[in-house]
């Protein structure tokens, strides 16, 4: 007896998708800026979080970037936002270890560096934001220096100190001013004496004087200097003078205040926001709820908000099991719907699998990605995308001259369009 062969399985591209994700996949379309190309169809892959929100594709603008040293996190990024300003997006870095300055050099402009004792201040109290913001600022900050949550009696002298309305400080000094020699009229209005007014906040106004006239004067301590502004295509906050502190992320988020002030004011212009190092935020509870806060603002700032972390168990290691830091580090990748990951070491694949919900293939993928090639999670669909550089661009993201020898080091870019296969009306070429 003969044996039937069996009949051949027919399934649509839907259910072939669903068994090996990235075959079946049709892409994000032609708008955007071009990244790169799928490894598998070797299809263009164009993005810009805007056009995908218009387009229902996601729900909110903001990204987790995650990838190990070496892997090419930092040429992804800085290739992005150079593309992106060629479609009239600008962006705004914070940068902890000083890398994006020729980045700005790219378009003739220089990284604004912020250091103790420096010439350069940004004011983080500015008018910009409303009362419930700067009181949420300050109260992160003198928490995070402090090491513990402010007490009630504190609470009520900063609530008191901060004022309202004309009256209230426009400068950290004058709050710390305020908090050293409180008017007898805000005592009054909590049933208290100035004298014991000022010794319910004078813990605060001792922490506060380190961003006024201690080691961490000249940044953060008097108004916005003349000609900081966002008007370039690509703005960089170095912060690189105080890499490795126990304060940078005090001064992360300080920046990240004045940054809420500055974009409140609704110029038209679509930006990225990319908070580089995110580990040094999230390991204190009082900023890691600041920049949670942020993050909830970036559609109505229409900000795509960028966080970049080395490894996605940085973020469950924020805190410890079920603290608070490590479920706003949880919350800011649930509301984070384009997660860029890199090549992630072995021992971090199980975390990352829960923490992103990879299924098994992804995970395979992930723990054998050569530098340059990231799995896109967007939205709910996978990409696995190699970043292409451009000949100039090369030379802009040479992250390495250090580890060469002098003579084989390339030369600062010049200010160079960075491609020429971006269209301007949206599209690529």
């Amino acid at each position: 007896m003969a044996l039937r062969r069996p009949r051949a399985h027919r399934a649509t591209t839907r259910h072939l998708a669903a068994l090996y994700p990235f075959m079946g996949e049709r892409g994000l379309g032609g708008r955007g800026v071009l990244i790169g190309h799928e490894v598998y169809s070797g299809a263009a892959f164009a993005y810009d979080p805007f056009a995908l929100y218009a387009q229902g594709l996601i729900t909110g603008p903001s990204a987790i970037v995650a990838g190990q040293v070496g892997r090419g996190k930092s040429a992804l990024i800085m290739c992005y936002l150079a593309r992106l300003a060629a479609l009239g997006r600008r962006a705004v870095v914070v940068d902890p270890k000083g890398e994006y300055d020729p980045l700005c050099r790219w378009f003739g402009s220089r990284a604004i560096r912020l250091e103790p004792g420096g010439t350069v201040r940004l004011n983080p109290l500015e008018a910009g934001a409303d009362r419930g913001r700067r009181l949420a600022l300050l109260a992160a900050i003198l928490a995070a220096g402090l090491g513990r949550a402010l007490g009630p009696e504190e609470h009520a002298a900063l609530d008191l100190a901060l004022g309202e309305g004309a009256t209230a400080p426009a400068t950290l000094p004058e709050v710390q001013a305020r908090l050293l020699a409180p008017e007898a009229g805000a005592a009054a209005a909590v049933a208290a004496s100035a004298e014991s007014l000022a010794r319910d906040g004078r813990a605060l106004a001792l922490e506060l004087r380190r961003l006024c006239a201690g080691d961490l004067r000249g940044m953060f301590d008097g108004p916005t200097s003349p000609g900081v502004n966002l008007e370039a295509p690509v703005v960089v906050l170095d912060l690189s003078a105080l890499h490795g502190s126990p304060a940078l992320g005090i001064l992360m988020t300080c920046v990240a205040a004045w940054l809420e002030a500055r974009l409140e004011r609704d110029d038209g212009v679509r930006r990225i926001v990319v908070l580089d190092e995110g580990w040094a935020v999230l390991s204190d509870v009082a900023t890691a709820a600041f920049v949670q806060r942020s993050w909830k603002l970036a559609r109505s700032y229409g900000v795509q908000n960028v966080l970049v972390v080395h490894r996605l168990s940085d973020l469950a290691a924020a805190g410890g099991a079920g603290s608070r830091q490590v479920r706003i580090a949880e919350g800011l990748l649930a509301d984070s719907e384009t997660r860029v990951i890199l090549g992630q070491g072995p021992a971090d694949l199980a975390q990352v699998r829960q923490l992103v919900g990879l299924t098994h293939t992804e995970a395979e993928h992930v723990a054998q990605l050569p530098r340059g090639v990231a799995l896109w999670k967007v939205g709910g669909r996978s990409f696995l995308v190699e970043n292409r550089l451009s000949g100039p661009e090369r030379a802009l993201v040479d992250t390495d001259q250090r580890m060469r020898p002098a003579a084989t080091r390339g030369s600062a870019p010049e200010p160079h369009e960075p491609l020429d296969s971006l269209d301007p009306d949206g599209g690529v070429l």
